[in-house]
């Protein structure tokens, strides 16, 4: 493995929080920052100013990362915060995304990318339906590693019995949705137990801060074993003197690695050909690798466009016009049998029919609905969906990346779906389609 890929994998740690609305989540990210030394002092001063026209006794740290005025003025996030921070031993970038049933999409926007997702469950209440809902988002979007802070244990004289209770439910219920892994912690964001520092009034854990497990966690980015996917974003013609002939195709890397002079497949067109040049930041290279952004020479001429697929022809993956998923809808109008919507892929987007929704996801015991006809917001449900086009689809279990797709309503561009090829709970047997011919069956 290469030095730039351990370098990666040692010193950077995508992460979102989640939660229902007022379990802590601004107050334990700000508490993070704060703790760690990673906010400047005008910042300090700038959130102090805020906090005592609130009427607050001390710096309210949740305004480190409510920016947006609605969310100051209603004290709650409703959109997904992004910071950027770094300690010693690792740098991140994290997710705080909003509480409220409602805003269910935006946790499907923060978790898509993380690889460790902090759970937040307030101690007086314990598992609610959201909490579950976040953990199967979390099993959905395969996130790697779940912490589960219990938050305001000061609310519940830090008694130990009330965390294990707590830890016991969750962690049992993420293993039955396949959560590969939880870390309950007990902590007090508000008073900083077990935050950043160890705390004094639960001598009775054992375990790491949230800091230290941050820190500490493995993340690996084993790009040996990812299938190599580049989806075409741009062609490019200077049309130059000093490079007439120049065609080159531009992207970001999805997964894996090209190398100069191998063998790869366009999809959907199946044509093949060789790599004859890599260029990265303007300069000539002879291997790249993920989110790493690339111009593709070719050797031979083919007809390539925007949202075809560059993938080696040793590991391509099949096309089809039939997607098996499961989904998180997120619109506020219903998704139905029959829908016509168009499916973005990639960078290549197709009209599509929803044909069936097998199932709906009953969260509170894990049962499923056979077919419910429609998805409303924030329903986790499986669909069938078929394309107009062929489309190269991975798994969503071998690629975050392109095992994923969105639904868009093709009348004003709302996204109304997203979807995860191939994830499923279970599912019944489907139903035929029997909806009305309108012109988009393919």
């Amino acid at each position: 493995m290469s030095t730039t890929t351990e370098l990666t994998e040692t010193t950077l740690l995508r992460f979102a929080t989640a939660g229902s609305v007022d379990d802590g989540k601004s107050t334990l990210v700000g508490r993070l920052l704060h703790d760690s030394k990673s906010i400047l002092t005008d910042q300090l001063e700038a959130v102090e100013r805020a906090s005592a026209s609130r009427g607050a006794e001390g710096p309210d740290l949740a305004l480190l990362t409510d920016g947006l005025r609605a969310e100051r003025e209603q004290g709650i996030t409703i959109d997904v915060a992004y910071r950027y921070f770094a300690t010693p031993r690792r740098r991140f970038i994290l997710a705080d995304t909003p509480g409220h049933v409602q805003y269910t999409r935006n946790m499907v926007t923060g978790a898509s990318t993380a690889e460790l997702t902090v759970i937040l469950i307030d101690a007086r209440n314990g598992v609610v339906e959201q909490t579950r809902r976040h953990a199967a988002l979390a099993a959905l979007l395969r996130v790697p590693h779940v912490v589960l802070a219990v938050n305001k244990m000061d609310l519940v004289d830090y008694q130990e019995p009330v965390f294990a209770a707590i830890a016991e439910e969750f962690t049992a219920y993420a293993l039955e949705l396949g959560v590969p892994e939880v870390t309950a912690i007990p902590i007090s964001a508000l008073a900083g137990d077990n935050v950043v520092e160890p705390s004094a009034n639960m001598d009775w854990y054992g375990g790491p801060t949230v800091l230290e497990h941050l820190e500490t966690v493995p993340v690996t980015h084993d790009l040996s074993h990812c299938h190599a996917r580049l989806p075409v974003q741009y062609v490019i013609r200077p049309q130059t003197a000093e490079h007439p002939d120049y065609r080159g195709y531009a992207g970001q890397i999805a997964a894996g690695s090209f190398h100069v002079g191998e063998q790869i497949t366009v999809l959907p067109s199946g044509r093949s050909t060789k790599i004859a040049g890599i260029d990265l930041l303007g300069e000539p290279v002879d291997v790249a690798w993920t989110t790493q952004s690339v111009t593709i020479l070719l050797e031979d001429d083919i007809d390539i466009s925007r949202g075809d697929l560059l993938v080696p022809s040793k590991d391509a993956p099949p096309t089809t016009q039939d997607i098996e998923a499961t989904v998180c809808h997120v619109a506020d109008a219903p998704l139905t049998v029959g829908h016509r919507v168009l499916l973005k892929h990639g960078t290549r987007t197709v009209k599509a029919i929803v044909k069936d929704i097998p199932s709906r996801l009953t969260l509170a015991d894990l049962s499923l609905h056979p077919h419910p006809g429609q998805l409303v917001a924030n329903d986790i449900g499986r669909v069938k969906i078929r394309t107009a086009e062929p489309l190269p689809v991975d798994s969503y279990s071998d690629s975050r990346r392109t095992g994923s797709f969105i639904l868009i309503d093709p009348n004003d561009g709302t996204t109304l779906t997203a979807g995860m090829v191939g994830e499923s709970f279970a599912s019944p047997e489907p139903v035929k389609d029997e909806s009305e011919d309108d012109g988009w069956d393919f």
